[in-house]
């Protein structure tokens, strides 16, 4: 876990309802546990609009103010990156007075035409995080040493990992060009920016996984590892499960037998993951637990679960 930590940026994704928000909580109360300063953010690509509640915010009981970073507790916080807000930065930035930044958000038709392009409401966002990156403390050190960002869904991960391209491809130079290449450094960078997908030890789930992790890896956005949530747990030897299975269909069709099968497909998903994730897997248990219960069992189980290497080349073993 501690490579993890090291990184300025994780940005976690997956398919929805795999857990991926739950797993971003979990994720920022293990760093906070091992000692590190958090900057927890959710990505917010649908709109302008960063007043309505927030399931992220509720798990580490932060109370959101729009696009602002608010304190939830020494060494974490909380923030919605918002398109706008960064849009506003970045103007900020490239005009000489502020005030004329806010004057310019505030024109119909600018606003117009920074909602309607999806890109520019991307870069809005991506923005925003190297603003908070950079931001540092009076004694020089960042002021948001790890930052852990929820992405939306997976279509939005995508998005952003082609958005520097897609920018430069239009825009190569000036203000933006230049900012898309800082950001471009950021996310390229292994040792800065790490991806982490979620999934379910279910078939589909673990196919668009390894589909995803194909693509972001094509977009040169470094993999730090696969969240395989929610793996049920395996009570039996070989020898037992096979008597548990002959004793299930002595007695003919029970919910037994759908736990089992659960079971066995559970472990082969965890198999296929192993084999060919390019990155180290995380196995998270499934827990009776639900919301902040949740989160904080899970954190506590990030601090002293080891990781699984999902294949010999990611593991650094030798033939």
């Amino acid at each position: 876990m501690d490579a993890l930590w090291e990184r300025r940026a994780l940005l976690v994704s997956g398919k929805g309802g795999v857990g991926k928000t739950t797993v971003a909580a979990a994720l920022a109360r293990a760093a906070v546990n091992a000692g590190k300063r958090v900057l927890l953010a959710e990505v917010e690509l649908g709109g302008a609009e960063t007043d309505s509640p927030s399931h992220l915010a509720e798990l580490v009981g932060a109370r959101p103010s729009g696009a602002q970073v608010v304190s939830v507790s020494e060494r974490l916080s909380f923030v919605r990156l918002s398109a706008i807000e960064g849009q506003r930065l970045f103007l900020q930035d490239i005009l000489p007075l502020r005030v004329m930044a806010d004057a310019a958000m505030r024109m119909r038709a600018l606003r117009r035409f920074l909602e309607a392009a999806p890109a520019l409401r991307e870069m809005g966002v991506l923005y925003q995080m190297l603003y908070l990156i950079r931001l540092t403390r009076p004694d020089g050190q960042a002021q948001h040493p790890l930052c852990i960002l929820d992405l939306p869904a997976t279509g939005h991960a995508l998005a952003l990992a082609a958005l520097p391209d897609t920018l430069l491809s239009v825009m190569p130079g000036g203000p933006i060009g230049r900012s898309v290449r800082e950001g471009l450094t950021l996310l390229r960078d292994p040792a800065l920016t790490g991806t982490v997908l979620v999934t379910l030890p279910e078939p589909l789930p673990v196919s668009e996984t390894l589909e995803l992790a194909t693509a972001i890896k094509t977009h040169g956005i470094p993999l730090a590892a696969g969240v395989l949530n929610r793996m049920p747990d395996n009570p039996f030897s070989p020898d037992g499960r096979d008597a548990v299975k002959r004793l299930l269909e002595a007695h003919g069709p029970h919910r037994g037998q759908r736990a089992l099968g659960r079971l066995d497909r559970a472990r082969a998903a965890q198999g296929r993951l192993e084999t060919n994730f390019p990155a180290q897997l995380l196995t998270l248990p499934d827990l009776p637990a639900t919301e902040r219960a949740l989160v904080e069992q899970l954190a506590a189980h990030l601090t002293r679960v080891p990781s699984t290497p999902a294949s010999r080349e990611s593991a650094g073993a030798q033939p």
